[in-house]
């Protein structure tokens, strides 16, 4: 048994035993609390980091904003009916979101403060976000995949809507669930009502609240896509949250703090920049369409309307990592960390670059940099790569194993490469060979290549029973070449036999084959 499981496994038997293990600390209720709050912190204090890193970093263009906002929550935190380590941040994305972690761990994207108008909906965001941490909504939704599979984190939680889900590897695959967990009717409604709350408390206009969740019901039914793929994705927005708050306005105090004229005048850079960043995103997009020059125009848009974005050049930088222009995709890549140095894709791209242009000590420093960071399979993938050049296949083996476990371009190549490593070894998991009898009584096989390569020159070792019934031992190889996910027929000459019985006697072993870049 996994030690945390053992850990919460006599919990779970004394909670189902005894209703009502705790009082949730905002709504009063009695609910199980197999999640303790000691985990709910270390949980959120462990995958922070990587959370911010897969929705594209810190935003540092304009470190004064990140502070604002932070000290808009803490002021909303103080209030709150739960004390935790709470802890808010600016994210360098364009998509309007925001979410928390368990243990107060709490992101909003820059896309959604340029869509708010005033102090007063920011705190309607970030109250509603501390909720979802105060009340325990993500830990919750921990315990009821504790429930259903014996697991402490239910790996079912949805990852989308993100960039780098898919290539992140290890405990980082649980920070791309957590960002987009998904909460239930109860749970926004939960969240909104107590958000208001804390709102009031802290001299806020509780009416914001309905004015935002109004603005929020529209933008659904426009079917924003950039809205859809974010905030909504996880915060479902509805005529029914509209209308109970403003049911929870009219029984807190009116008026309070709006706060337009402060928020303009905080988020004027976000304003000033928006160009820039949507150069950057149609930059982004002709790149992935193929459409070098158009993105390489962007970019340079991009960075002369706000050259301080390490973002602009890192894409700048791919198109010359793309085109093969090593040198000035490393001088890009360069002043991307000179500008932000805690950011996992700027190392990950200078190390692929130095690696193309040899200069593997300092690659290899890079894309270690960039796993401290966020484990990608494309990083681990790199460092094997790396290590087999070297020589140490036992070291490759190790970091290609690490990227296996992403179903992503990197992860596939790693796969691959694990299969050379060990092929025949493991030929037996990826070669699949079934018998039966033709008209005639002699058997036939049905050698099928699942591997991610193909296979030439199979050898098989095969015991049967002749007809007498005297177990021989005899040996077949195939020169054909049998690719990636097919298969190849063929009579083994084994036989005639009667009837089919005597294909349970028949046993067959791989005992080589070479695998072929096919």
């Amino acid at each position: 048994m996994l030690p945390m499981l053992r850990k919460t496994f006599i919990p779970l038997l004394a909670c189902l035993a005894f209703y009502g293990c705790a009082v949730n600390p905002v709504t009063g209720k009695n609910e199980l609390a197999l999640v303790s709050e000691s985990q709910e912190i270390n949980i959120g204090r462990e995958n922070y980091g990587p959370s911010r890193q897969m929705q594209g970093g810190d935003y540092t263009v304009n470190p004064e904003l990140s502070a604002y906002v932070n000290e808009l929550g803490q002021k909303l935190a103080a209030v709150s009916d739960r004390q935790l380590p709470y802890e808010f941040t600016v994210l360098n994305n364009s998509t309007p979101n925001a979410w928390a972690l368990p243990g107060g761990k709490i992101a909003v994207n820059r896309g959604l403060l340029l869509e708010l108008d005033n102090e007063a909906e920011l705190a309607a965001v970030l109250g509603h976000e501390i909720v979802h941490a105060a009340a325990r909504h993500g830990a919750q939704q921990m315990e009821r995949g504790m429930m259903l599979q014996g697991a402490l984190i239910a790996t079912s939680i949805a990852v989308q809507g993100n960039e780098y889900g898919g290539l992140v590897v290890g405990g980082a695959q649980l920070a791309a669930g957590l960002v987009h967990t998904k909460y239930g009717r109860d749970d926004e409604l939960e969240a909104d009502y107590y958000g208001m709350q804390y709102m009031a408390r802290a001299g806020y206009d509780p009416m914001a609240a309905v004015g935002l969740q109004e603005t929020f019901v529209r933008l659904s039914e426009n079917q924003s896509h950039n809205w859809l793929a974010g905030l909504f994705a996880s915060h479902p927005p509805s005529m029914e949250r509209v209308e109970a708050n403003r049911a929870t306005a009219a029984n807190l105090p009116k008026g309070g703090i709006l706060g337009k004229a402060a928020y303009d005048e905080r988020i004027a850079s976000l304003v000033k920049d928006k160009k820039a960043y949507d150069s950057y995103a149609k930059g982004r997009e002709a790149l992935e369409k193929g459409d070098d020059d158009k993105a390489l125009s962007y970019a340079q848009e991009a960075i002369r309307g706000e050259p301080r974005e390490g973002h602009f050049y890192a894409l700048r930088g791919d198109i010359h990592y793309k085109e093969n222009r090593y040198t000035e995709a490393l001088e890009d890549y360069d002043r991307a960390i000179e500008l932000n140095s805690n950011y996992f894709y700027y190392y990950l791209q200078r190390g692929l670059t130095k690696k193309q242009m040899n200069r593997t000590t300092e690659s290899y420093a890079d894309l270690q940099k960039s796993t401290a960071l966020l484990p990608t399979a494309t990083a681990y993938t790199g460092l094997g790569e790396l290590e087999l050049a070297a020589g140490s296949s036992q070291r490759a083996k190790q970091y290609f194993t690490e990227a296996a476990t992403s179903d992503s371009p990197a992860g596939r190549q790693a796969r691959a490469a694990l299969l050379r490593l060990d092929f025949p070894r493991y030929a037996g998991e990826y070669i699949q060979i079934q018998i039966g009898l033709d008209r005639e009584g002699y058997v036939l096989a049905r050698i099928r290549n699942t591997a991610p390569l193909g296979i030439k020159d199979l050898q098989l070792a095969i015991q049967y029973p002749d007809t007498s019934g005297k177990t021989q031992q005899t040996t077949r190889r195939f020169s054909t070449l049998i690719p990636a996910g097919k298969a190849f027929d063929t009579n083994l000459s084994l036989g005639p036999y009667a009837d089919a019985d005597a294909l349970n006697a028949i046993r067959i072993r791989i005992t080589d084959a070479e695998l072929v870049e096919k």
